[in-house]
């Protein structure tokens, strides 16, 4: 049996990642353990989640320092799903997330799209029952 444990996400500060994902987002933080001077083992997850998540590494090199926020090339990087993408919705507003696309009904589900401190994309969607 296999499954997907973690996926990369470059930052630029560990912190004011976290800050974002935890503190606007609500995602809890998992692991936060210092590898060295200048890394860190930081894992963060949706709350609730119970599977995959996020593993925020700090760029450390001008390539990789270029990438950040275009790790999807423009493409949605995160399907995010939701029991509640009003209060949700609602949340982001309040705490000043760039709303990408506003809430829209479509065949799979209710869907919004937003950017992250980067500006990578995130699909929110409350499924359709």
């Amino acid at each position: 049996m296999q499954h997907i444990g973690h996926i990369t996400l470059l930052v630029n500060d560990y912190d004011e990642a976290i800050a974002f994902y935890c503190n606007k987002l609500k995602f809890t933080l998992l692991e936060d353990k210092t590898m060295s001077e200048t890394k860190r083992w930081v894992l963060i997850a949706p709350p609730g989640s119970a599977g995959t998540s996020l593993l925020l590494t700090k760029a450390t090199t001008e390539q990789q320092r270029s990438l950040i926020g275009k790790q999807s090339a423009e493409k949605v990087f995160m399907f995010l799903f939701t029991d509640d993408i009003s209060g949700d919705y609602e949340n982001l507003m309040k705490q000043g997330v760039e709303i990408v696309e506003e809430p829209e009904v479509k065949p799979h589900g209710k869907v919004l799209i937003f950017a992250d401190l980067y500006g990578n994309h995130v699909d929110l969607i409350e499924p359709a029952i």
